[in-house]
């Protein structure tokens, strides 16, 4: 379903070499060089020679944040701070403009679209993209979340929305989530992709208290056990452990690389995603950029497994995309300066490489 082709380094060092010529010392813009080196491969992949490649000034187009919203049967089991009813609320927050995201959604220059993939109320409004898998999953560690078949209707979901991006003349996708009851869904995932114990993958979401925590890990826990046989399988695991949101945001990245965008991984959920992303299509990597580390115990411990560093460390543990969204103006910066630095050369500066 998703034909993705390895990143080409066939100016990889053509690039390098423009980093290494800007008036600096050598890796004195720190991260920021790899990452411009990351984002030009990326967004230099349909270029098909050296002197078109030397007149190209890689820029970010029209970058678009997704929220997909699902909720989950697990919420009931007393594992997260809110009802399941809140997911539907937030919907409607999100379309009222009234969230975190939407602020720096606003304040940063994305374009924001919602994604309902499956709320236990459905809200009505033309703001909100409608990817229904169905109204809530099934509590993962009683029954699978969900069927096979709605695993592959949410990819299929996903691609539609991200072939529509594309045709837009995106070329830098965001993804996001809002669910209650999602970090025991990522967590049963995570346990299960870097075969670790349950409570080294289970933290405290949006807050919730050590009671809860236990309560969550012995919900996965009960989960691993019961799904035991799915989980060499990522299609069979996303059907087992995942939520309705979770399957759109795999689908989304698989999509997004197909079409040889940049992906921004948000937190916990979104790496939880990025793991089965990767075992469906290991080529999908070299597209993500992590955004950042979040609050969430597990996922340093995702990242450190994917032998990636995320772009910020702000202790950030709401969802939403928020992570993602303030990345943005580090990716600007990263091509504003392989774009518009000038070099040793162009400068008559002495060379200090």
């Amino acid at each position: 379903m998703f034909a993705i082709k390895p990143l080409n380094p066939q100016f990889d060092a053509l690039i390098s070499d423009k980093i290494k010529q800007k008036t600096k010392p050598l890796g004195a813009l720190g991260l920021l060089e790899p990452l411009a080196q990351h984002l030009v491969k990326i967004l230099s992949q349909q270029i098909e020679n050296e002197d078109e490649f030397l007149g190209f000034q890689p820029m970010i187009n029209q970058p678009t944040l997704i929220v997909f919203a699902g909720d989950h049967g697990v919420a009931a089991q007393g594992v997260s701070i809110a009802p399941s009813e809140v997911t539907a609320q937030m919907l409607a927050n999100f379309v009222a403009g009234g969230a975190a995201i939407n602020v720096f959604c606003n304040q940063l220059g994305w374009q924001l679209e919602i994604a309902d993939c499956g709320t236990l109320t459905k809200v009505r409004n033309a703001g909100i993209r409608d990817c229904r898998l169905g109204d809530i999953t099934e509590p993962l560690n009683q029954h699978r979340a969900m069927s096979t078949e709605q695993v592959q209707q949410g990819f299929s979901n996903a691609k539609q929305l991200v072939l529509e991006l594309k045709s837009s003349g995106c070329n830098t996708l965001a993804l996001g989530e809002m669910g209650i009851g999602n970090t025991t869904s990522a967590a049963a995932i995570m346990a299960a992709m870097l075969e670790l114990p349950a409570s080294e993958c289970v933290g405290k979401g949006t807050g919730v208290s050590d009671e809860v925590v236990a309560r969550k890990v012995k919900v996965v826990e009960q989960a691993l056990l019961l799904h035991k046989a799915q989980l060499d399988n990522p299609v069979t695991l996303l059907a087992a452990l995942g939520g309705f949101e979770v399957v759109h945001i795999v689908g989304a990245m698989l999509s997004a690389a197909e079409q040889q965008m940049v992906v921004l991984v948000d937190g916990f959920i979104c790496t939880a995603a990025a793991l089965v992303a990767i075992a469906i299509n290991p080529d999908v990597k070299a597209y993500l950029i992590f955004a950042h580390s979040s609050n969430e115990q597990g996922h340093c411990k995702m990242l450190a497994h994917l032998e990636v560093r995320a772009l910020l460390q702000l202790e950030l543990r709401l969802g939403e995309g928020t992570g993602a969204a303030l990345s943005l103006p580090l990716l600007q910066s990263a091509l504003g300066f392989y774009n518009k630095m000038a070099s040793f050369a162009d400068a008559a500066v002495d060379d200090v490489v």
